[in-house]
């Protein structure tokens, strides 16, 4: 590895994630609320989905529930990535690859793709069930990787916070 390399990558490493002005943003966006409820309704929906699939594919059985349950866990997914462009814009400026979530933005890319992939094939029939409900776990693997991600990005942005101002949360009661 050269210098200059290793000088980027600690320069990188050092970058907050965010500037003031966009933790303001952050902080101040109703889209920061919509983006922190459907995370984890779509996680539920994923882990339902999940199951479904896995057990059509132990015993065959609820196909219908397994195919559509994908369904509803795509549509869940296209609602948190519109969202999260709208919010990504508020805070960063750019609809999609700002700077500090540019990787997990290309992982999501992928993400959506396959998802969109299992719809085009669903609509389609030019995969059989199963090869339909192979096509959804990998689309679901790559969720659980993207989503791990944003749980990192999170963890990260929550360690760099400022520290409360003194004061800042103590209940004084008039007398």
């Amino acid at each position: 590895m050269n210098s200059r390399s290793s000088v980027t990558e600690k320069a990188l490493a050092a970058r907050p994630l965010y500037t003031p002005e966009q933790r303001e943003r952050r902080d101040a966006s109703p889209w920061t609320l919509v983006q922190g409820i459907l995370a984890p309704v779509q996680f539920l929906i994923f882990g339902v989905s999940l199951y479904l699939v896995l057990n059509y594919l132990r015993t065959g059985a609820y196909h219908d529930a397994a195919v559509w349950s994908v369904v509803a866990k795509t549509m869940a997914l296209y609602t948190i990535m519109i969202t999260g462009a709208i919010w990504e814009k508020v805070v960063f400026g750019k609809y999609l690859f700002a700077d500090s979530f540019f990787w997990e933005d290309v992982f999501s890319m992928l993400v959506i793709a396959l998802h969109t992939a299992y719809l085009v094939a669903l609509f389609t029939g030019s995969l059989t069930d199963r090869e339909l409900m192979f096509l959804a776990l990998a689309a679901y693997f790559t969720y659980v990787i993207n989503a791990g991600q944003f749980i990192w990005k999170l963890r990260m942005a929550r360690l760099e916070a400022p520290p409360a101002k003194p004061g800042a949360g103590d209940q004084t009661v008039a007398a």
